[in-house]
């Protein structure tokens, strides 16, 4: 079964950390991505640019609106995303009390649906 773990942390925060520090981060977020590989259960993984590049696309009355920024004001935005395979629930929670950014933020688990139909 198929689950992202959503990676979350404070912007503000993380941008105070030296830079040997981020490093040190995504070492290790690489070495458990290698750890996952030759266990079977990883899929894809990456940390995502800051909030404020993101840019939201709702189309309401068939017409897109377009804005920039981040949706909502929070104290913690995503900063990344694993994609695994777990047998369930319980192992993918396990896999995400060992991401990096869980010692500094909050790992979300969530089950990614199957849509048949998909490529």
């Amino acid at each position: 079964m198929k689950f992202i773990l959503l990676v979350h942390h404070d912007e503000t925060a993380f941008e105070t950390f030296s830079e040997e520090r981020r490093r040190a981060l995504l070492a290790d977020s690489i070495g458990l991505c290698h750890q996952l590989d030759t266990q079977g259960q990883y899929v894809h993984a990456s940390p995502v640019h800051p909030a404020a590049s993101a840019t939201l696309v709702r189309v309401r009355d068939g017409k897109p609106i377009v804005t920039d920024g981040p949706f909502i004001e929070t104290r913690e935005q995503m900063a990344g995303y694993f994609l695994i395979d777990a047998k369930d629930r319980e192992e993918a929670v396990a896999i995400a009390a060992r991401v990096p950014g869980a010692t500094i933020g909050t790992v979300e688990v969530r089950p990614v649906r199957e849509v048949e139909g998909l490529p």
